[in-house]
Parts: C-alpha cells; sequence; structure tokens
C-alpha cells in the first residue's frame, strides 16, 4: 500500500480552501493582443488548469509604465478588469482558485513602449543581455531613467491601484513580482540599486520600495490575500549580486511581519543561477519566516512530495509541466508520465490555441 501522498493533501490557505498543494506557477503566454485585454482563449486556458490547488496568472502589468513584453495582459484599466473576470469565473466555475500577478518590468523593457522614453528603474544600469523583445522586434538594451525620490509614490499607487482592480475581476488575492529582475527586484539587489537616497545604500534601505508596495497593497486587501515572489539565486535578466544571501534573509525577516499568503521562492537553479555563493534553500528561508512557504523551479512530483514532506514547504509551483499538461493534477494521482514539453516557439509566441489550449487530457480528468 502507498503512502498518502503530501502533495495531494487539501491545505487551508488562512481559510481560502486549496484542494491540493499544488499551484501553478506564473507564466508568461503572450495571448492578451496588442491591446493587452484577457480573452475567451485565455480563460479557456486557465480553466483546464483550475484542478490546481491555486493559480498564479501571468505576469500582468500594473501600468503603462510597466510594460515591457509584447502582448503580456495588464490590470490598469476598468476595460481589463471587466476583461479578466472573462477568466476568474472560468476558473471558479470548476471549482479553482486564482491569484493575479501583480509586475512592472523596470529596466527589462525598452523605449518602444513607451512612445520613445526610456524605461525606469532604480539606477541607470543597462540590462546586459543579447536583444529585448520590442514591439518593433529584436532590439538592443537600451539604459533606463532613474526614477525620481519624488516618482516612487506614484508607482507604489500603480500596485494599490492594481491590487484593488483585481479583486474587482474578481481574483481571490494578489501575488507581487518581486523576482527575476523585474522593478522591485531591481531595486532590492546591490547590482542595479546604485541610488543613495532612501531607496538605496543599504540592505534595508534596498527593500523600502518592496515594503511601501506590500504595505499599500495591504492597506486595501487582507494582508493573508497577498502573497510575494522571490528568486535570491536567480540570473534571469541579468541579476545577482554579491550580498544576495544577507538582502533576501533580511527582506523575508521583514514580509514575515505582515502576516501574509505566502511567501514564493524560486529556490530551484533551472531557471539560471548567478553562483555568486550557495543557493539559499526553503530551510534558509523557513527560519526567518512563519507564514506558508512555496517552492518552485525544476521540482518533480518527488521532490515536491519530500520537500513537504520535510517541511521545508506547504506548497510547490509547477511551471513548464502545466503547459503541455493542463491535467497535471490528475497525472501525479494515478503516477502516468507526462506529456512531452511544449515546443519552445508556442511558449511566448502570440500563436493562439496552438501549443496553449490543443493539449489533450486524461479521459478519466
Amino acid at each position: 500500500m502507498s503512502s498518502p501522498s503530501n502533495l495531494l493533501a487539501s491545505f487551508d490557505l488562512h481559510g481560502l480552501k486549496l484542494a491540493n498543494r499544488i499551484v501553478m506557477a506564473p507564466m508568461t503566454r503572450a495571448r492578451a493582443g496588442i491591446e493587452r485585454l484577457p480573452n475567451r482563449l485565455m480563460a479557456e486556458y486557465y480553466a483546464q488548469r483550475s484542478s490546481a490547488g491555486l493559480i498564479i496568472s501571468e505576469a500582468t502589468s500594473i501600468s503603462e509604465q510597466g510594460n515591457g513584453w509584447n502582448e503580456s495582459p495588464g490590470i490598469y484599466t476598468e476595460e481589463m478588469v471587466a476583461a479578466w473576470k472573462l477568466v476568474t469565473a472560468a476558473v471558479h466555475a470548476k471549482g479553482g482558485k486564482i491569484f493575479l500577478q501583480l509586475w512592472h518590468c523596470g529596466r527589462a523593457s525598452h523605449s518602444s513602449f513607451h512612445d520613445g522614453k526610456p524605461a525606469v528603474a532604480p539606477s541607470p544600469v543597462r540590462l546586459n543581455a543579447e536583444y529585448i523583445a520590442t514591439p518593433k522586434g529584436k532590439a538592443a538594451t537600451e539604459t533606463p531613467r532613474a526614477l525620481e525620490t519624488d516618482e516612487i509614490p506614484a508607482v507604489v499607487a500603480d500596485y494599490r491601484n492594481a491590487a484593488l482592480r483585481a479583486q474587482a475581476a474578481g481574483f481571490d488575492g494578489v501575488e507581487v513580482h518581486a523576482a527575476n529582475g523585474y522593478l522591485p527586484d531591481q531595486f532590492l539587489q546591490s547590482k542595479t540599486n546604485h541610488r543613495t537616497d532612501a531607496y538605496g545604500g543599504s540592505i534595508e534601505r534596498r527593500y523600502r520600495f518592496l515594503h511601501e508596495i506590500v504595505h499599500a497593497i495591504c492597506e486595501v486587501l487582507p494582508s493573508d490575500r497577498v502573497g510575494v515572489r522571490l528568486s535570491p539565486n536567480g540570473s534571469f535578466n541579468d541579476m545577482g549580486s554579491p550580498d544576495f544571501r544577507q538582502q533576501y534573509t533580511y527582506v523575508a525577516e521583514q514580509l514575515n511581519q505582515f502576516g501574509l499568503a505566502y511567501l514564493h521562492v524560486m529556490d530551484g537553479l533551472g531557471f539560471g543561477f548567478h553562483e555568486l555563493g550557495e543557493p539559499m534553500t526553503l530551510s534558509d528561508f523557513r527560519k526567518v519566516f512563519n507564514g506558508p512557504l512555496m517552492g518552485n523551479c525544476g521540482y518533480t512530483q518527488a521532490s515536491a512530495e519530500a520537500a513537504i514532506a520535510a517541511g521545508h514547504a506547504d506548497l510547490i509551483a509547477f511551471g513548464r509541466p502545466f503547459i503541455s499538461n493542463p491535467d497535471l493534477v490528475e497525472r501525479f494521482r494515478q503516477h502516468i508520465p507526462l506529456s512531452p514539453d511544449a515546443d519552445v516557439a508556442d511558449w511566448y509566441s502570440p500563436t493562439g490555441a496552438k501549443g496553449y489550449t490543443d493539449f489533450p487530457v486524461l479521459a478519466s480528468a
């Protein structure tokens, strides 16, 4: 007789009953069109995967200034709110739960997204990358403009307003994307934050921007419906700082005081590792964060079960496996092999249903 599955067990997320501990990780899929409006195809895509205990939506721009990815969705107009209702209604109709991930690209953007104006960042530090995909095709990266100190409250207000709109759109909560080299992560890291004002120059001051974002959101949403995502080990978007262990330990300690829904840590190294020290693990975060802890990046069913059994994580997020396995939960339940990975060319390209909603599912799912 096999032992009961920790991964498939239900989980009480501060009163939000999750059917299992499997989370669908946020994945940009670029199907929202140039208007950045969610649509029926996107609703179908998320509904197909609603057996996950929790879905975290693809990264969603909080403002026009935050845009930096072609045909990704937004949450900064009432029209966008109405469009997202298609998605939340479809997920809820199947008994699923879904959080909206709030996104500002910062320097990982281009002037083509902003009527010729440079992208903004904590400091004018150019992203070292071969190119960036823009509305006009591939282009060289550019040096961003440093946000003025008196501009930062308006960006924080954009996060607050986006959270309110997410609530109006029917989401069960929100996640602040403070990972993968996007704006909050750029403020956290000494590599990209060279400021000398109240938002830079020390571990404590580099955290201030994220603190203000989370505090503002928690003024309008219950704190236990707000998650935060971090990527302490990641090199994506040209990130990685020598003091990363001290920085992210401090961040987790401070976030612990909010009573958040969860802390989402990309502890796996499959998305790139900066190799600036020993990678941070979930057990490192467990020492300083008392709330629900979510692991992510490269997990298999077996390694996810082990992480939960060891007490290192409460939830495990899966990304790529959910692309070609909308019935991932059922496949785990029946120990059935996963479908092959989807064609990379279909991950982000606006190719409609192909490589998006056309994957077969088990007859019993």
